[in-house]
C-alpha cells in the first residue's frame, strides 16, 4: 500500500469516510514528506504544524462520532502565497509583506475550511504572481520535483511541486497568463483554469478586469474537481460571480469522447513554441487522436492577442502597485517592475484599442466553438528551463519581445475568457513532464472537466501518460 500521503485526494477521502484512514495518520504522512523533501525542492513556505494537528485531530473525533463529514474532512491543503490565510503569513512573495500575518481568510480558503479541508501550509510564488518561474527575494527559487535544479514554473509553482511530491493531496492557484497551467504542466500534475467567477475573487484591484483568476490544482482531474467544488460559491463583492455552480455535477462522468469533434493545435496560430515541444505534442496526438469522432488541425483567430494581453496586464499592475513602486521601488523584483512601467506607458488610445480588440477576440473564439466541441494545445512552449533563469529570452533562436511573450500559449486563451484544464501527458523531449491544455470556451466547465477526465483515462489506459 502507498505512503498516506502518496493517495488521490478522492481516494484519501474515501478511507477517511469508511475508516480505513486517520486524519491523523494522513497529516502525519504529509509532514514527513515535507520534512523529507521540502528543504531540496522548497514548495512550502510557511506551515501551521499547531493548527493543522489540532484540526486532524478534531476531524479523527468528529468521524469517530459518526457525524456529518465535509467534502474535504481530514484532506492537508496547501495555499498559494497570494491567498489570504487567517493566522498564517501571507507575503505574496514580496520583502514588503514578510511580516504579514492576516486576520482573516479570502473567501474561497474560507469554503475549504468549511468543507473540511485543514489548511497545512502556503505555497511559494513569485513576488505578486508576477512571471512564470517560482522564485522571490523572500524564500528563493522552488525547485521542480524531477529536476531541483530546473524551474516548477509559474506563478502556482509551489503549489505543483508540493503536490506532485506528495506533500499535499490538494493546493489552491491562480491564473492570468499560464500561472497556474504553466506549473502543472511542467511538474506533472492537474490544474483547472475556471471561467471568471466560478470561484469568486474579491481581491483583483482592478474588479472589471475578468482575466486574473483562482482555481484548483490536484493530481488527477477527480482530485482538481473535489477541490473547485468547495472553492466555488457566490459573493456579490466580485462582479463576475454568478450561481453557475449549480452546472457542476457532485461527481465527474467522463464525456463521450467518440462523440466530440477536437481542434487541435500546436501554437494557436499566435504563440512560439519550441520545435521539440511541437514535435512531441503532434507525436502524442497521433496517440490518442482515434477516441475523438473528428480532429482537426486549426487554431482560432486570435489576432492582435499579444498586444491585447501586455495592454490589459500592464493596466492591471498599474492600478494594483503604481503606489508601491513609488515608495518601495527598490524592494520590488524586476517582473513587477517591468509590469508596471509598461503599464505607464499607456494611453488611453492604446487602453481603449485593447479593450475593443479583446472584445472582438472574444467572439471570433465563441464562433470558433460553434464549429467544434473543444481545442487541444501543448501546456508549455518549452520544457523546464534553470532555476537561476527568470523567463525565456529565445525560441527557436528568436529573440522574445518581452519577458511574457513565451507564455502566449496559455494567455493567448486568457485574454478569450476561456476555461482551460491542464492535463499530464507523459514526459518532453528531455524527460521532463510533459501536459496538455482542454479548452473551451467561457461558462463550459463542467463539460470541459468531463473531457478532461475521459482523456486523462485514455492516457492512463494507452501508457501516453506514463
Amino acid at each position: 500500500m502507498p505512503a498516506a500521503c502518496d493517495l488521490s485526494a478522492v481516494e484519501a477521502r474515501r478511507l477517511i469516510g469508511s475508516k480505513q484512514l486517520s486524519p491523523v495518520e494522513l497529516l502525519e504522512s504529509c509532514l514527513s514528506r515535507i520534512e523529507a523533501t521540502n528543504r531540496t525542492v522548497n514548495a512550502m513556505v510557511a506551515i501551521d504544524v499547531t493548527t493543522a494537528r489540532r484540526c486532524a485531530k478534531l476531524a479523527e473525533l468528529v468521524h469517530l462520532k459518526g457525524e456529518e463529514l465535509g467534502p474535504l474532512s481530514g484532506l492537508p491543503i496547501g495555499v498559494k502565497d497570494l491567498q489570504a490565510t487567517a493566522g498564517l503569513a501571507t507575503t505574496f512573495g514580496s520583502l514588503l509583506f514578510k511580516d504579514h500575518v492576516p486576520t482573516e481568510d479570502d473567501f474561497s480558503v474560507a469554503n475549504i475550511r468549511r468543507a473540511g479541508g485543514i489548511i497545512l501550509g502556503k505555497t511559494n510564488t513569485p513576488e505578486f504572481g508576477a512571471g512564470g518561474n517560482t522564485t522571490n527575494r523572500l524564500f528563493g527559487p522552488t525547485g521542480n520535483p524531477y529536476e531541483p535544479t530546473k524551474t516548477s514554473g509559474g506563478s502556482s509553482g509551489g503549489s505543483a511541486a508540493a503536490l506532485a511530491l506528495g506533500q499535499i493531496p490538494l493546493a489552491t492557484g491562480s491564473d492570468y497568463g499560464g500561472s497556474l497551467r504553466t506549473p502543472a504542466a511542467f511538474c506533472g500534475v492537474v490544474g483547472f483554469r475556471p471561467s471568471p467567477g466560478v470561484i469568486p475573487d474579491t481581491n483583483r484591484p482592478a474588479g472589471l478586469l475578468p482575466f486574473h483568476v483562482l482555481g484548483p490544482m490536484g493530481r488527477s482531474v477527480e482530485d482538481a474537481h473535489l477541490l473547485l467544488l468547495a472553492q466555488m460559491g457566490r459573493d456579490k463583492r466580485d462582479p463576475f460571480s454568478s450561481s453557475r455552480d449549480t452546472c457542476f455535477p457532485a461527481r465527474l462522468v467522463g464525456a463521450d469522447l467518440t462523440r466530440l469533434r477536437a481542434a487541435v493545435s500546436t501554437d494557436l496560430g499566435c504563440a512560439p513554441v519550441d520545435r521539440c515541444i511541437a514535435a512531441v505534442f503532434r507525436e502524442k496526438v497521433q496517440k490518442f487522436r482515434h477516441h475523438f469522432r473528428e480532429v482537426q488541425e486549426r487554431a482560432p483567430d486570435l489576432t492582435n492577442v499579444h498586444e491585447v494581453f501586455e495592454t490589459l496586464r500592464g493596466l492591471q499592475f498599474v492600478a494594483a502597485y503604481r503606489d508601491v513602486l513609488t515608495k518601495h521601488r527598490d524592494q520590488l523584483g524586476r517582473n513587477v517592475v517591468d509590469n508596471i512601467e509598461r503599464g505607464l506607458k499607456l494611453s488611453v488610445t492604446d487602453i481603449g484599442r485593447a479593450y475593443v480588440e479583446q472584445a472582438n477576440l472574444f467572439k471570433r473564439f465563441l464562433s470558433f466553438f460553434e464549429e467544434v466541441d473543444l481545442l487541444i494545445c501543448p501546456a508549455t512552449a518549452v520544457s523546464p528551463f534553470p532555476n537561476e533563469q527568470l523567463f525565456v529570452e529565445r525560441i527557436n533562436g528568436d529573440k522574445m519581445e518581452t519577458y511574457m511573450r513565451w507564455l502566449a500559449i496559455a494567455y493567448a486563451t486568457t485574454m478569450a475568457l476561456s476555461c482551460v484544464a491542464v492535463v499530464p501527458c507523459g514526459r518532453d523531449h528531455m524527460g521532463m513532464p510533459f501536459g496538455i491544455q482542454i479548452i473551451g470556451p467561457a461558462g463550459s466547465d463542467a463539460r470541459v472537466l468531463e473531457v478532461a477526465y475521459a482523456l486523462e483515462q485514455v492516457l492512463r489506459a494507452d501508457k501516453i501518460a506514463a
